[in-house]
């Protein structure tokens, strides 16, 4: 099956073709195109994400991609059109649902049993591991089984979400637990602005982290010791907000904002680790699965893919193009909606979850 995939839930405008088969027992992925256009240096000077501006550029792009997608002979074969209907920025949303049913009837004379799916943005990020077939450890030629690699545990972390899932099976699962207040993304967006840093704060704070005394502050682990698996970031990033007040002197020192840096995403990090192989553990899981835009941070890829080594388990996490919202991984999840026979309705969903 080609699928012709499109998303557009935040501030990057991207489509995709993909040729999806195997079925829900040996899914299995060819990315014939996965075209991203990102609007970071038009949003940047906000420190942030303008919805009414992501929508104008989306408006702009959608076309011009797809004219790019159509010169792909593949293009000539598409069986459905997917499009990411939630969660996101609802002005942004509607711009993909409204291409889409354009694109769709567009199609249709050449496919008249084309379809139109509707997928959720968040299970995209859970299905993109797929699309590159392959765990990172510890077994470099393991190859995808349900026998293998279920039940797993699921962690799913970006800028508006940090969810905690136990999965039976690609097409069940349960959630563990989720934060009480900001994601883990947002937290370190908002921990950059205070070191000064530049947006998109993650991969800034990464970047200081690098060069900087992880072990210089002794920041909180919030909630890392309950019992629950819920998480909570917004006193780890209170308390990096107090310490940069208590040493204002020093809060434009370069050795500073490295050393506040690394001893944050330590903080963070380790909290998300401590968890998600506590719940391994627990409910005898055979992997390990990271997913979401903050999967995209190296230091927790390799913290986490090292505790999972260590505990004998797979795991598995996209490649990093993968990582961040694009439309690929929108016709991953779109093919397993699919084979489910799971309709959903192609409307944005601003809120929709798990």
């Amino acid at each position: 099956m080609i699928i012709l995939s499109i998303e557009t839930s935040c501030d990057e405008t991207s489509l995709a073709l993909v040729e999806a088969k195997g079925g829900i027992k040996h899914p299995k992925f060819r990315v014939i195109e996965n075209i991203v256009s990102s609007q970071i240096s038009l949003h940047a000077p906000f420190g942030g994400v303008v919805p009414n501006i992501a929508k104008r550029e989306h408006l702009k792009n959608l076309p011009v991609i797809f004219n790019r997608i159509l010169k792909n002979p593949a293009s000539k074969k598409i069986e459905a059109v997917a499009v990411t209907v939630g969660p996101g920025l609802e002005p942004a949303l509607w711009t993909g649902v409204n291409f889409a049913k354009e694109v769709k009837l567009k199609l249709k004379t050449d496919s008249p049993k084309l379809k139109l799916v509707g997928v959720n943005h968040m299970e995209g990020h859970l299905y993109s591991f797929l699309l590159s077939q392959k765990t990172q450890l510890p077994v470099s030629d393991f190859k995808f089984s349900k026998t293998k690699t279920f039940p797993a545990i699921g962690l799913v972390v970006s800028g508006g979400h940090t969810i905690l899932l136990l999965l039976k099976s690609l097409t069940e699962w349960k959630r563990l637990g989720e934060t009480r207040d900001d994601a883990v993304g947002e937290a370190f967006d908002k921990v950059a602005r205070m070191l000064g840093l530049p947006y998109p704060g993650g991969p800034e704070i990464e970047k200081a982290a690098r060069k900087g005394d992880e072990n210089s502050v002794l920041f909180p682990r919030p909630m890392m010791k309950d019992k629950n698996y819920d998480f909570s970031f917004s006193g780890l990033k209170t308390s990096v907000l107090y310490y940069i007040r208590d040493h204002e002197e020093q809060s434009k020192n370069k050795e500073f904002i490295e050393d506040v840096a690394a001893s944050f995403q330590k903080a963070a990090v380790e909290t998300l680790v401590y968890k998600s192989m506590r719940a391994s553990k627990e409910y005898k899981a055979k992997s390990v699965i990271l997913a979401g835009g903050v999967a995209a941070n190296k230091y927790l890829r390799k913290s986490l893919s090292k505790a999972a080594f260590e505990s004998g388990l797979n795991f598995f996490a996209p490649d990093m193009e993968f990582n961040t919202d694009n439309a690929a991984m929108i016709a991953a999840a779109s093919y397993i909606q699919i084979l489910k026979k799971k309709r959903r309705r192609i409307a944005a969903e601003s809120n929709l979850t798990l």
